[in-house]
């Protein structure tokens, strides 16, 4: 992962998300019984978000097995642009965002498929490209032998936050 140095002077995630041509769509609603993100402290423990496009359809399928690197790689570009729509509701400025702290990263991969990592650069990427230095963060990213709705990844992430 590369360093992006976007100094306190200039930092400005939400800035950023405009040049880079990214709305925000509406946070993507729990599909069971849970909250899409609890704080506790200066933290936020952000629910598992999936590829889901602003029309409601989702990138579905087993990389390995039908799914190339380059469509896992957008689905977990679409996870992280998911994810910062929570957590923009939830703080209501991404500029409060301190540091992302750890990112959880789980692919719908066929058994012999071992290239998680660079599917997950698609969530990595784009999170580092909108908070800098403060988006590099520790990561898993892991092979599931299913995900729920078929989706291809899932993403969980921990944020601090300032107030």
């Amino acid at each position: 992962m590369k360093k992006n140095n976007m100094s306190s002077e200039n930092y400005d995630p939400e800035n950023k998300l405009r040049e880079l041509g990214i709305e925000l769509p509406d946070p993507p609603n729990p599909v069971a019984n849970y909250v899409n993100g609890v704080r506790s402290g200066n933290l936020i423990f952000l629910a598992g978000k999936g590829p889901k496009r602003p029309d409601g359809s989702e990138i579905t399928g087993k990389l390995g097995a039908g799914v190339s690197i380059e469509t896992g790689y957008e689905a977990a570009r679409l996870a992280a642009i998911n994810q910062l729509a929570v957590l923009k509701e939830m703080l209501g400025n991404l500029n409060r965002v301190k540091q992302v702290v750890k990112v959880l990263s789980m692919v719908n991969s066929d058994p012999t498929f071992i290239d998680q990592p660079k599917v997950i650069n698609g969530f990595s990427d784009l999170i580092v490209e909108v908070f800098g230095d403060r988006g590099l963060h520790a990561r898993s990213a892991v092979g599931m032998a299913s995900l729920p709705r078929e989706q291809a990844v899932e993403v969980e992430m921990i944020v601090e936050v300032s107030d």
